[in-house]
Parts: C-alpha cells; sequence; structure tokens
C-alpha cells in the first residue's frame, strides 16, 4: 500500500469520524437540549402564578428581574432597552459586571498564552470582553423578536375572536396572556397586569411596545389607543392587521429562500480568506512569518484587510432586506 493510498485512508477517516461526532452531537441535542428549551418557552408570568407569585408583588418582581423600575417607558434608552428586549433577566449593573469578568478571564488567557505587550493586552480585553456580551445578548433579542413577529398574528386572531364574543378589550388582551407561550404570553400578561394595577390601556400598550421592540406591534398599539379614544370596530380592523401581518411575513420568508444563493456566496467569500491563510500558515508558518520584517508586506496585509472589510460590507447591504 502506498503513501497515497494511506494519506486517503486517513483522510476517509477523519471525515467519517467528524460526520459521527455530528450526528452524535444531534442526538445529544435532541434528546436533552430540546426538552429543555420546551420547558423554557412555557409562559413565565403563568409560572410566577403557579409557584405563588400572584398580584402587584409578583408584577413588580417580574419587571425588576428585567431591569424595569418605571411605569413609563419611552426614555429608556441604550445599554438598559436592549437588555429589557432581549428578555433575559439581567441588570445593568448585572450586565456590567458580565462584561468585567470577561475582560478579566480574556486578560488571563493572552497572558498565559499569547506575548503582546501590556498596554495592547489590556485594550483588547477590555474591547473584546464588552463587545462578546453585547453581541450574544443583540443575537438573543434579535431571536426573541422574530419569534414575537411569528405569534403576533395568532395573538391578533385570538383577540378577534374574543371582541366578536363581547369580550372588553383588556379581557381579549389577558386571553393571549394566558393561552399562548413565551415570549408573547409574558409580555402580553404584564401589559393585563400593569392595567389591572392603574395603568392605562394606551400607556401600557406603548411600554409593550418598548419592552419589545418589534415594529408590527406599533400598528396594535395605534388601532387599539384611536379605538379607545374614538370607539370604531376594532375586532374587524385587528382582523385585517393579522392578514397583513401574515402576508408580509410570508413575503420575508419567499424573499430570503430566493436570496439564499446570494447571502450562502457572501458567507463563503466572507470565511474563504480566513481558511486560506490558515490552510497556508498552519503546515507553513515561515511562510508569512519569513516576510512579516518587510514593509511592503505590511502595507499590503493592512490594504487587503481593509479592502475585503469593504467588500464584506457591501455584500451584507447586498443580501440583508429590511421589510
Amino acid at each position: 500500500m502506498n503513501m497515497d493510498t494511506t494519506n486517503l485512508i486517513k483522510l476517509g477517516f477523519y471525515v467519517c469520524f467528524a460526520v459521527a461526532v455530528i450526528f452524535v452531537a444531534e442526538a445529544l441535542y435532541l434528546a436533552f437540549a430540546s426538552p429543555i428549551m420546551r420547558k423554557r418557552s412555557i409562559n413565565k408570568r403563568l409560572k410566577a402564578i403557579d409557584q405563588g407569585k400572584i398580584g402587584e408583588q409578583g408584577l413588580i418582581q417580574l419587571k425588576e428581574q428585567r431591569g424595569i423600575f418605571s411605569n413609563n417607558l419611552e426614555f429608556m434608552g441604550g445599554i438598559s432597552k436592549l437588555l429589557v428586549q432581549s428578555g433575559l433577566p439581567v441588570t445593568v449593573s448585572r450586565f456590567i459586571m458580565i462584561v468585567v469578568a470577561t475582560a478579566v478571564v480574556i486578560y488571563l488567557g493572552l497572558a498565559v498564552f499569547v506575548e503582546l505587550p501590556l498596554l495592547l493586552k489590556l485594550l483588547v480585553a477590555v474591547v473584546v470582553g464588552f463587545l462578546l456580551p453585547l453581541q450574544i445578548i443583540r443575537f438573543i433579542r434579535t431571536r426573541r423578536q422574530a419569534a414575537f413577529g411569528t405569534q403576533l398574528p395568532d395573538a391578533l386572531e385570538i383577540i378577534v375572536r374574543s371582541l366578536r364574543s363581547g369580550h372588553p378589550v383588556p379581557t381579549a388582551l389577558s386571553l393571549v396572556g394566558r393561552e399562548m407561550p413565551d415570549p408573547i404570553g409574558s409580555e402580553f400578561g404584564i401589559a393585563v397586569d400593569e392595567m389591572t394595577y392603574g395603568l392605562e390601556l394606551p400607556r401600557a400598550l406603548a411600554n409593550l411596545a418598548e419592552r419589545v421592540g418589534v415594529a408590527d406591534l406599533s400598528l396594535l398599539v395605534t388601532a387599539v389607543s384611536i379605538q379607545s379614544g374614538t370607539g370604531g370596530n376594532l375586532g374587524e380592523v385587528l382582523s385585517n392587521l393579522s392578514k397583513v401581518l401574515r402576508d408580509r411575513f410570508q413575503l420575508r420568508r419567499k424573499v430570503r429562500s430566493i436570496s439564499a444563493e446570494g447571502r450562502f456566496s457572501a458567507y463563503a467569500l466572507f470565511i474563504m480568506p480566513i481558511a486560506i491563510f490558515f490552510a497556508i500558515y498552519l503546515p507553513n508558518p515561515k511562510y508569512y512569518t519569513d516576510a512579516w520584517e518587510n514593509p511592503l508586506f505590511k502595507i499590503g496585509v493592512v490594504g487587503l484587510c481593509i479592502w475585503s472589510l469593504i467588500g464584506d460590507l457591501m455584500m451584507y447591504k447586498m443580501i440583508r432586506f429590511k421589510f
């Protein structure tokens, strides 16, 4: 058996091993992580009520866990707004503690494994320690807003059926808080609790829109606010709104399917230079280190990084569609 055949056998073994690891990870996810996520999707407000946290004290506790200490959220901004919209039980002070802990861990890792100047290590630790938790929370907020937007047409249907049965608006909203899972169930439940303990309907719905940050929700807030002031057939308005939101959701999915090839190409073009760099550097580190002292080489590397970043930003703009 020659050397080429042996290398092919080893490569095939590594590929099969990698595929097996992927399948094992998927099996573990389906066995353990998926049930845990289903439990977490249960309405947190109803879970709190089941644990005996009822009344105004229960509402205050649910809001304080997310850093909400006011009945008017219109002026909330910055990190506090991001944390509230993410739905995580993380206040601004806890977020600062997470940032500090992340920066310390990164600095210790750099101090042990990487030879860099002290000032550069501190700079990298501070920047990455702040940006990494921030991006994770932004990712969680985006997923939560997408889930809320998917649930919103169904919630509107529940409200419409309740209104056509003769129930008042607060009762119709409370049905959403009781019948639907998170994130929409808890958010509507908190809005109903705020109305129960003295907040007016328009103010409670405006707080709901600020806590979630979904643009489509502003249409519901506007419709209910106008109806509460001037009257009208709110059920018919919300029924039409539900149809519009479903059509927009279908349009978004259609656009994503049509643009899938472009998005995949953009991801591939973003990853390819990095993959090529490591494919050359790992087997032959001197390929770059021998030329690093050349000033022209440094200028060329910086120029390539800048042009690559510009190209990545252009591709990001081309594949990102807003509705």
